[in-house]
């Protein structure tokens, strides 16, 4: 299952989206966007929450203005060492938030719809220890639980805590769960409780691998094979124990063998009438070959159910291989050989490509809010930015530029800013600059002569000029 779960995410993000303001390169506004990603790494955040919302089936991420960087380690020590804490800048952030501590509300009447999302999670705490935790555990402190939650409601994100005193151990599902039970409501510790998010958005979006209308929770690419997978666990154990046994297979001969004779052989001996057949090995043939079958079966059907070719990965193992995928060098029918997996990837990509660019208009609502009249920062409007995914199949390039030329009849169908885009992967910015050092070199190399003087065709001939 890993390789089934990597391998969207690989065709998601091999090749790196690029990201649109509309404003055009230069523009505050692309400036920012192109920061946003960059500093949040976004491509690889994305590669990862796929392949975790394959197995869970739900993914988050949250948008938030503070520090990255974590000095809480040198504050605590600067008294004692002397240490100067470093200077940090608050920043736009977009991170992933572990599933399992995530509790959204949904609106009433609504299956789809969140009123508000509670991150809440188990905190322990240090704590000195009284004269029976000393004498119990031979220590001078004690580890406390704490609860604690971030509740994002439009417009505010809400901070409590609360003690925590320890249940009793449940594995009702299999596993061992800790329980605990809520207490009293204590300070939190910060200098404020309830801070205005400046946007009436909530920053917590969610991703679901795969959706249906009739609940919020999303559909993960595991369960739906775990009795293909038992199966074929069952079947490869059954595999190993035949084979294991008739490595070493029983004999069978004649029983009137003299107490000076010896019978050499690794496993049993069926002594058998001497009108009987000759001796010989027993073997187990037919059974073997009808396990492989079936396993052949069992592996198909994971990866058609995973909508996964199973040449994708270089290789076959079942019977029905389908081809190798290196039968058809063109593009339409190399796409045509992926569809199966190039539509799970568009599936995929419809939840992220949303959550994603919600995230980052909120995380540039809340950078303007945030420095709303600090010296030095020049505000710009929030914008709602475009990705432009790739599909991860290798272009043709020679090819589509055929058709385009065909098509357009010859006449230019892009700009060279949107061609260095798309063939080297970068953003308007690098984009623009590799056009300024391209336009320098010819500079360096022709000058700066007038075309004009080229189709002058007065007086002298053009023949040299052509």
């Amino acid at each position: 299952m890993d390789i089934l779960l990597t391998k969207p995410a690989d065709l998601l993000t091999g090749e790196p989206p690029t990201y649109e303001s509309g404003k055009g390169p230069g523009s505050r506004e692309q400036e920012r966007l192109d920061s946003i990603v960059e500093e949040n790494d976004l491509t690889q955040m994305t590669h990862e929450l796929v392949i975790g919302g394959g197995y869970r089936g739900d993914s988050f991420i949250k948008a938030y203005y503070a520090t990255r960087a974590d000095v809480s380690e040198t504050e605590a020590l600067a008294e004692e060492l002397g240490l100067t804490a470093p200077e940090t800048r608050p920043e736009p952030i977009i991170e992933a938030v572990p599933a399992n501590i995530v509790f959204p509300e949904l609106s009433s009447g609504s299956r789809k719809k969140f009123r508000a999302i509670n991150v809440a999670w188990v905190d322990w705490v240090e704590e000195p220890g009284g004269k029976v935790v000393r004498w119990i555990y031979g220590k001078a402190e004690s580890y406390v639980p704490y609860l604690v939650v971030e509740r994002y409601i439009p417009g505010y994100i809400v901070y409590e805590r609360y003690k925590l005193s320890e249940g009793h151990v449940d594995t009702e599902w299999g596993v061992p769960i800790s329980t605990y039970t809520i207490g009293e409501q204590v300070a939190t510790g910060r200098e404020v409780d309830v801070v205005e998010t400046g946007t009436p958005e909530l920053l917590i979006r969610h991703i679901p691998y795969k959706s249906v209308d009739d609940r919020w929770e999303g559909i993960n690419g595991v369960e739906k094979l775990e009795s293909v997978l038992s199966a074929i666990n069952e079947r490869l154990v059954q595999i190993d124990l035949i084979l294991f046994k008739h490595s070493d297979p029983w004999m069978y001969g004649p029983d009137d063998i003299d107490e000076g004779d010896t019978v050499r052989g690794g496993g049993r001996y069926i002594p058998v009438d001497k009108d009987g057949p000759t001796p010989g090995y027993m073997t187990w043939e037919g059974q073997l070959n009808s396990a492989f079958q079936e396993l052949d079966i069992l592996l198909g059907l994971v990866y058609q159910m995973s909508e996964t070719p199973q040449w994708l990965f270089g290789t076959t193992l079942a019977n029905d291989k389908g081809g190798t995928g290196t039968s058809h060098t063109d593009s339409g029918a190399i796409k045509a050989r992926f569809m199966p997996i190039l539509a799970k990837v568009n599936r995929i990509r419809a939840h992220v490509d949303r959550a994603l660019r919600d995230a980052i208009w909120t995380a540039m609502q809340l950078e303007n809010f945030a420095n709303k009249g600090v010296d030095g920062f020049e505000p710009y409007e929030p914008v709602y930015p475009r990705i432009n995914w790739r599909d991860g199949i290798p272009i043709d390039e020679k090819e589509a530029a055929e058709v385009a030329n065909i098509r357009t009849g010859g006449k230019p169908t892009q700009s060279v800013l949107d061609a260095i885009k798309t063939l080297d992967g970068v953003d308007e910015a690098m984009a623009s600059e590799m056009i300024t050092r391209i336009d320098a070199d010819e500079e360096r190399t022709i000058g700066t002569v007038d075309a004009s003087v080229f189709n002058d065709t007065g007086g002298g001939t053009t023949g040299g000029a052509a």
